[in-house]
């Protein structure tokens, strides 16, 4: 079996790639920051409220989705992708999604990207960008607290409600209706903003698959971001100097750019893993409103797990190997180290993927001759 990408796929995401650095490059990014940070206002930079705040703006304030870009990534079939030809989408699988999703990782770039994506077909306007879509896919907890804890307000969390023209996963409950009842929280990733909602009625719908698809393509990215920070990083490290030769060259930074590239790597396998196993899911004809069955909901939990890891973590080191300058704000380490912790929360915790995980291994075990069913019987698990 080959898993290396094919000649189209490259092309795709070399097409990406192109359209994010013309459409997006880093003074767009910039720009849209710096926005934010005025019309946002009171949040300000690191006003020591932890990582839930993280300097970012008030939800409900500026708007992070172009709306031109998002009908442009429309046009270029960014939200169709695999929607069938006969629908009017480009009739590709997992497999290329993840390619693209990976390229806007990396570029940080912002909006519901998953929510549109997921909604093309369902909901009108979305396969072409001309509507923004979002979801509830953040603070998927127990109680429907969205991980506020105790002496919160009830609720769960959505990314750029303000903004939305629908919301994936409500019924029939407009944007506009849910947003009465929101309350504004402040977000870490100053273009992420988000609310606290009431939480929803989702009626009928194959809420586990596209759970799972969520999942999978926020993987992609965050292994994205991972694959960046880690060129941003090597980058700085061969052209900063200290006692007379680049930083890259002392062992120190060596061990802390090879142990991004090792997390990114291992993610980046997870996540074409991952989707290669859906999409083979879909053909075989295993894929249903409840989902893609326990097996490929426990890679795609996995893909999900090692790049949140790789994205928070590699961020961090890249901010050490960046030293003073990672911390100011003019450098951008630090957008991918709040996006990170943003997209972790979203579609699948880590808490959420290790139950999962778990579940799968736990069931893997107590099947009759498993090799591991006589360490499982001994109490090993």
């Amino acid at each position: 079996m080959d898993f290396q990408p094919t000649q189209e796929q490259d092309d795709l995401r070399a097409g990406v790639r192109a359209l994010l650095a013309r459409r997006f490059g880093r003074e767009a990014l910039r720009a849209a920051v710096d926005r934010a940070e005025a019309e946002g206002g009171a949040a300000g930079r690191g006003a020591g409220c932890g990582d839930a705040c993280g300097g970012g703006p008030a939800a409900g304030g500026p708007g992070a989705v172009d709306r031109g870009l998002w009908r442009e990534l429309g046009a270029a079939g960014f939200f169709a992708l695999r929607l069938p030809e006969a629908d009017g989408g480009v009739g590709l699988g997992l497999a290329e999604a993840v390619l693209v999703f990976e390229e806007a990782g990396r570029a940080l770039l912002p909006g519901p990207l998953v929510a549109t994506h997921l909604a093309a077909g369902r909901v009108g306007g979305a396969a072409d960008g001309t509507a923004v879509v979002t979801a509830f896919d953040l603070g998927d907890r127990p109680g429907g607290d969205g991980g506020a804890g105790a002496g919160a307000a009830p609720g769960v969390l959505v990314t750029h409600l303000a903004e939305a023209d629908a919301v994936l996963g409500t019924g029939a409950a407009p944007p506009a209706a849910l947003l009465s009842a929101a309350l504004p929280v402040p977000s870490a990733d100053p273009l992420t903003p988000l609310h606290r909602v009431p939480p929803p009625d989702p009626g009928p719908g194959p809420h586990a698959r596209l759970r799972d698809e969520g999942a999978l393509l926020t993987a992609a990215l965050q292994l994205g971001s991972a694959l960046r920070t880690v060129e941003l990083a090597v980058r700085y490290a061969g052209e900063r100097e200290q006692f007379g030769r680049p930083i890259g060259a002392f062992q120190a930074v060596q061990h802390l750019c090879s142990g991004m590239l090792v997390r990114a790597e291992a993610a980046r396998t997870a996540v074409y893993a991952a989707a290669v196993g859906a999409d083979a899911a879909g053909r075989a004809g295993g894929v249903g409103a409840a989902g893609f069955g326990s097996a490929v909901a426990a890679e795609i939990a996995g893909a999900k797990l090692l790049a949140d890891r790789a994205a928070a973590a590699n961020a961090r080191d890249c901010l050490q190997v960046y030293g003073g300058m990672g911390f100011t704000w003019e450098a951008d380490v630090h957008l991918h180290l709040k996006r990170a912790w943003v997209r972790a929360e979203q579609w699948r915790t880590a808490a959420a993927a290790e139950e999962v995980l778990a579940a799968e291994l736990l069931a893997d075990a107590r099947q009759p001759g498993w090799e591991g069913a006589s360490y499982a019987r001994g109490g090993g698990l």
